[in-house]
């Protein structure tokens, strides 16, 4: 894959200096865009540009001085690279102090033009890098259990979490059984300002219909037979945190309505009372079910359908992530041996294959089972590989070429790691030419230094 090229913001009031020095960086590569004065200059200047500016430092309108502290504003990070005239170096190395990056003095040579830009742009891509890495490192290093993954699919998600971890935004969170709703609630929970304040989860689908209003919204003393004293319920509780809503496709229509109350103004009113008390929460609701068509069936209120999609995380299932099953696989089977304090039996390419091919319906869920079977039963052969073809065979259809290319490209990788990154020893171990393996690993991009 090519290096990405640079990007320049030019801003410069002479037509021919601007003219010149666009040229010069066009033909080594550069995107540029130039502009006679900072007012025309794009307005979408974020945390996530990987541009350079260059600018003069007297202009009409805006100067070069200005547009640097508006920048600075924005992301100090962002390199701002000044032009300058010899009467205006002592204001620029002031400048510099104050965050330029660099400067130039006019009349400046093409080439030192490139390499500052090239030195700034290299700058501004590591610090973007290291902002991401810290993301990441943040979200892994959370409480609680990790959103384990490499593909596309799951990449997006975390960086979704992430995002919206700092957000006081209600979210919907949509997925079949088994992709982890759960464990994608607690971690926007745990990363964000609300982690010391309580996380409740409720299943609404396991609640009896006669006591999920108590249990959700609490009751006064002599609300109803049996309620001698009150009770506080799950979303006072949940006071300053987070309430979990799962199953909320199964919540009774006329609790909806109640819920939508609590939603809209912050309050709840226990069964029974008239006292109104505010709440500070935060809601997470989580369906497997496409509640815009329930909602136009009749079994889900529309309005508290809308209210609810304001932001909505569809989790991709485990079909969606087959180049993740095995590190799943292995992850969950490491967690078993350890809490059953057993051996890790090796799994054979012929069950790494199955394990590929099979479509989950369970999804993680069904995994987790399955690597947890595999760890008790000590043989590897136990995991009933008639059943995975049959259920295989049952199941939704596959992207077969895209999944022998998966099972080639882990065969290979477990054989490196095994072989410890020799190529030779490798050779042995997979049966095939130099020449092929060499063409399969530049295929898939593996390199056998990472195994060494």
């Amino acid at each position: 894959m090519s290096e990405p090229r640079a990007q320049v913001i030019f801003i410069d009031d002479d037509k021919f200096i601007r003219k010149s020095a666009t040229q010069s960086m066009e033909m080594e590569g550069f995107k540029v865009e130039s502009y006679a004065d900072a007012a025309s200059a794009p307005a979408g200047i974020d945390t996530e540009c990987t541009c350079v500016i260059v600018t003069d430092i007297k202009m009409p309108g805006i100067s070069g001085l200005e547009l640097l502290q508006r920048i600075k504003e924005i992301d100090a990070n962002i390199p701002v690279i000044l032009i300058t005239g010899q009467g205006d170096i002592v204001t620029a190395v002031q400048a510099m102090r104050d965050g330029a990056y660099d400067f130039l003095e006019k009349p400046f040579a093409p080439d030192n033009l490139i390499e500052v830009i090239r030195k700034a742009y290299d700058k501004r891509m590591l610090v973007l890098e290291n902002r991401n890495l810290k993301k990441e490192l943040e979200l892994q290093n959370a409480p609680g259990l990790r959103i384990i993954g490499k593909t596309v699919a799951i990449q997006q998600l975390r960086n979704q979490i992430t995002r919206l971890a700092g957000t006081d935004t209600d979210i919907l969170l949509w997925g079949e059984t088994g992709t982890g709703k759960d464990l994608v609630a607690r971690n926007l929970h745990e990363i964000s300002k609300r982690r010391k304040a309580p996380f409740v989860a409720i299943n609404c689908g396991a609640l009896p219909e006669s006591i999920i209003e108590s249990e959700l919204f609490g009751h006064a003393a002599g609300a109803f037979t049996g309620a001698s004293k009150p009770r506080i319920g799950k979303f006072e509780y949940a006071n300053g945190g987070t309430i979990f809503l799962d199953e909320i496709e199964s919540m009774p229509l006329d609790l909806q309505v109640k819920l939508l109350r609590v939603l809209h103004e912050r309050v709840v009113e226990p069964l029974g009372s008239n006292k109104q008390l505010p709440i500070d929460i935060r809601v997470i609701a989580a369906t497997k079910i496409d509640l815009k068509q329930a909602s136009a069936e009749g079994s889900f209120r529309e309005d508290l359908y809308y209210r609810l999609n304001v932001i909505t995380l569809r989790l991709p299932t485990l079909r969606d992530c087959v180049e993740d099953i095995q590190l799943l696989f292995h992850h969950y089977a490491l967690i078993a041996a350890a809490r059953h304090e057993s051996d890790l039996p090796e799994l054979s390419s012929e069950q790494l294959q199955q394990l590929l091919m099979y479509h989950w319906p369970g999804n993680v869920r069904e995994l987790k089972n399955a690597a947890e079977r595999f760890v008790l039963t000590g043989d590897a052969s136990n995991l009933d590989l008639d059943e995975i073809i049959r259920a295989t065979a049952q199941g939704e259809a596959i992207d077969l070429h895209n999944r022998v290319e998966w099972f080639e490209k882990n065969l290979i990788e477990q054989a490196l790691e095994k072989c410890a990154g020799s190529i030779n020893e490798t050779l042995e171990v997979l049966g095939t030419p130099r020449k092929t393996l060499y063409d399969k690993m530049r295929k898939y991009g593996i390199d056998k230094n990472q195994y060494k």
